[in-house]
């Protein structure tokens, strides 16, 4: 528990500040709207469309190919050759094989998603760091993502799809207040109306989190 609160401390440098003081002074009256009452699930899943602020973080649930029915674990389909390939296959680059991670991830394929991830060649992406930190967070290590979280963020303190996985984790380990730090850096890093944002704000209100 230390542990968690000396990173979320590192990584959220406005935790002392609740999400109401995020400046919205130029805000119109259909977003307060939206702030004093949670969107219904349909309504999340309709603005699930919104693009985030950082670059390649995707909002929408990744679509299931080849490469979750019918490769075998850690292999990635390629498109041009029609085959499952190693994902060190020079076929693939690495925004194919981050993509690879996202869908196997969210299939739950989480020991696939980390052997695709080893064979990313830039290893020092945020990208890498996140999804690393969010199958330690799947597969019950809390620490381990906590730490490849803070990883990511040291890289791009704007990437707002980690601080949501970041938050979402404190949300599981009940740790509110440090959640809803993140949102708020979130929300002033640009990022309201994301699924980044919705996500958080909606595992927040409800206690469930998402696997994308």
């Amino acid at each position: 528990m230390r542990l968690l609160l000396a990173l979320a401390l590192a990584t959220a440098p406005g935790i002392a500040f609740a999400a109401g003081t995020v400046d919205t002074s130029d805000s119109n009256d259909s977003t307060a709207e939206a702030e004093a009452e949670p969107k219904a699930e349909t309504e999340v899943e309709a603005e699930a469309d919104a693009e985030d602020a950082g670059e390649g973080q995707e909002t929408n649930p990744p679509e299931e190919t080849e490469t979750v029915t019918e490769c075998e674990e850690g292999m990635v389909f390629d498109e041009e050759s029609e085959a499952c390939v190693e994902p060190q296959d020079e076929a693939l680059n690495d925004a194919d094989r981050i993509q690879a991670v996202r869908e196997l991830a969210y299939a739950g394929k989480y020991g696939a998603a980390r052997i695709v991830l080893d064979a990313v060649t830039d290893q020092n992406h945020d990208m890498v760091f996140t999804y690393r930190g969010f199958t330690a967070r799947k597969m019950g290590n809390m620490d381990e993502a906590m730490i490849e979280y803070s990883r990511a963020l040291d890289v791009n303190p704007d990437n707002i799809l980690v601080r949501s996985y970041m938050g979402q984790a404190f949300v599981e380990t009940g740790q509110y207040e440090l959640a809803q730090a993140q949102l708020s850096e979130i929300r002033a890093r640009g990022g309201r109306g994301t699924w980044a944002e919705i996500s958080l704000r909606l595992a927040i209100d409800s206690g469930r989190t998402y696997n994308y």
